[in-house]
């Protein structure tokens, strides 16, 4: 009798557990977006500061897949504009920030996660596979950056000079970096 309740109470636990677990995973991945977009240079000829954020969507992304990434990408939202300091510093935080000059981009984080992860979900994982998921959600990130600062520019051509051009060959190496470091985080987790 005590060996079946004691594997009752287990088997009921594990959803628990699961759940707990996929929260975590979740707050974690949102932390690391946190962190990575505090990594920021200021470049003085454009309101958008090269940040690592999107570094860390896509990783997000490419690491723990589709639904999560979106919710870590949206907790990481939700939590910038409640006025936590997880936004870039270049920024003036809070609803604002998302209302400025980098909030189409930041709008977009929760879509490109999803895109990244549910691409790469797509068959065997692998490097080709990560980074064309990688670069397709990083065409749809630019895509809602440039659109926004058109808005909030004015202009096709200055919102291209500053939402783009001075990124792009950066952007090459982080989403073959986050690539790589996706397909091996994705195994240990």
């Amino acid at each position: 009798m005590a060996q079946s309740e004691i594997r009752a109470q287990r088997i009921a636990g594990e959803p628990a557990l699961w759940l707990t677990k996929q929260f975590a995973i979740v707050i974690g991945a949102s932390a690391v977006i946190a962190v990575c977009a505090r990594i920021v240079f200021p470049l003085p000829f454009t309101p958008v500061p090269f940040t690592l954020a999107n570094f860390g969507v896509l990783l997000v992304g490419l690491t723990i897949g589709s639904k999560r990434g979106f919710a870590a990408a949206a907790l990481y939202l939700a939590w910038g504009a409640m006025g936590l300091p997880v936004f870039s510093p270049a920024g003036v935080g809070g609803i604002a920030q998302l209302l400025g000059p980098t909030g189409g981009y930041l709008m977009a984080y929760p879509l490109v996660a999803f895109l990244a992860g549910w691409l790469s979900e797509r068959g065997t994982p692998s490097f080709l596979r990560n980074l064309s998921a990688g670069i397709v959600a990083d065409i749809v990130l630019f895509v809602a950056g440039v659109a926004w600062l058109q808005v909030v520019t004015g202009s096709w051509q200055r919102a291209l000079a500053f939402g783009f051009a001075p990124f792009f060959s950066a952007e090459i190496i982080k989403v073959m970096i986050a690539s790589v470091a996706g397909l091996k985080l994705r195994r240990m987790i």
